[in-house]
């Protein structure tokens, strides 16, 4: 015997025993009754109906009982059977299963009228289906495609009304569907043809490579290195506003002036160490290649003495180019540099972004800056800031190589 089947003979003898303190309950207070305890009038019932089944039923019923597969109704059920076919009481069975008398009732009547199928669910009545599986499988498909498959022009992405007017357009014999319906059976599907997000493939052959390279580089550094994650932020804009912004009220959102006055812009390179969150940056008035080389020319006086991978993306500045500028940069210094390019449309895999992120929401987006020199300094006071007190790792993590083939991440 199974554990199940094992489960199933424990139900039937928990039943018997519930029964039989029901019987000595009954035995117990028509006893007092007769010694003199007042006890309230007891109405008999009619006696239940015995069940009796045969020995395929039985072997049926137990099947139901401990299939896996089954459903938790069916299951129930033919539970219910097997403690009735061992002891007729339903008080008993009812507490033994868990359920209501009732519906220890139902089942058992509806065995007594039709064995073993008058279990199955029978069918409800209710209002007959009015949108035929062909006609909801072709809505479907056409919400899947562009419109102008479906001959409608110069409409890049469904609306309702427009799927709608198409749909009957193509399948006027089809069932006619109203513009809830619709909403109805793209939500079931759950599909949103009027959504759209900008998702860009990288074109790269040695996209793994690459991006498996920086990802070990992230987990597992070589002793006694430092890894880092450079880009340039370019574009910053001092802007002033016109008037001050005014803060949140009850029941108003904060009001941010919409004319400002440019006072040009800086570009930031920075380098962020992925392991401690560290950020070393400087402000320049522009993103040339000089000026790069005197970044990391201060970089590597920063990181003296230690091996220094850099992580950036493949901009012009940073690929080695035909004078080996890189390599050059790194025999000079003892050939502690080694630089690894993120893949093609990959610069995501540079961390240093993160940080790019955090310094846009809270320092330039909303801020107004009556110069280049506050700007600057407002980028660099919130570096050391982050520095001293808000430095670190970020819990970054890669989904796979799925996403750069387009196909969803298990």
């Amino acid at each position: 015997m199974g554990v199940l089947g094992t489960v199933v003979a424990g139900i039937v003898r928990a039943a018997g025993a519930v029964a039989r303190a029901i019987a000595s309950k009954r035995r117990t207070s028509t006893r007092d009754s007769k010694e003199g305890t007042p006890e309230p009038a007891q109405r008999r019932g009619p006696r239940a109906p015995a069940i009796v089944i045969t020995r395929g039923q039985r072997k049926k019923l137990i099947q139901d009982a401990k299939r896996r597969g089954s459903p938790y109704e069916r299951v129930m059920r033919a539970q219910i059977i097997l403690v009735l076919a061992a002891d007729p009481c339903v008080t008993a069975a009812s507490a033994a299963l868990g359920v209501d008398r009732k519906t220890v009732r139902l089942w058992r009547d509806r065995f007594l009228a039709g064995g073993r199928k008058g279990l199955d669910t029978r069918k409800r009545p209710g209002r007959p289906v009015l949108i035929d599986p062909v006609s909801r499988t072709q809505l479907v498909g056409m919400a899947c495609g562009q419109p102008a498959d479906f001959g409608v022009p110069f409409r890049e992405t469904w609306t309702i009304g427009s799927l709608l007017e198409a749909y009957r357009e193509r399948n006027p014999d089809l069932a006619p569907l109203s513009h809830g319906t619709v909403v109805r059976i793209l939500n079931g599907a759950d599909i949103r043809p009027h959504r759209m997000r900008v998702w860009l493939h990288s074109p790269d052959p040695k996209f793994r490579e690459k991006a498996t390279a920086i990802c070990r580089l992230y987990r597992r550094p070589p002793p006694g290195s430092v890894v880092l994650c450079i880009d340039e932020k370019t574009g910053m804009q001092a802007k002033s506003r016109k008037f001050a912004t005014k803060p949140a009220a009850p029941g108003k959102a904060g009001r941010l002036e919409f004319e400002y006055k440019r006072h040009g812009t800086l570009t930031l390179i920075a380098a962020l160490n992925p392991h401690t969150g560290e950020v070393f940056g400087e402000v320049y008035p522009d993103r040339k290649l000089a000026t790069l080389m005197r970044f990391m020319e201060a970089v590597a006086e920063h990181f003296s003495g230690a091996d220094i991978h850099v992580v950036w993306d493949n901009l012009n500045t940073h690929l080695d180019g035909r004078d080996r500028r890189w390599s050059e940069f790194s025999a000079r210094h003892g050939g502690r540099f080694h630089f690894h390019l993120t893949p093609i449309h990959g610069s995501w895999v540079n961390q240093v972004e993160c940080f790019f992120s955090i310094l846009a929401r809270r320092v330039l987006r909303h801020a107004s800056h009556p110069g280049k020199k506050a700007l600057s300094s407002a980028v660099l006071g919130f570096i050391d800031h982050w520095n001293k007190h808000e430095a670190h790792p970020f819990r970054w993590t890669f989904k796979g190589y799925p996403l750069q083939m387009g196909k969803k991440a298990a």
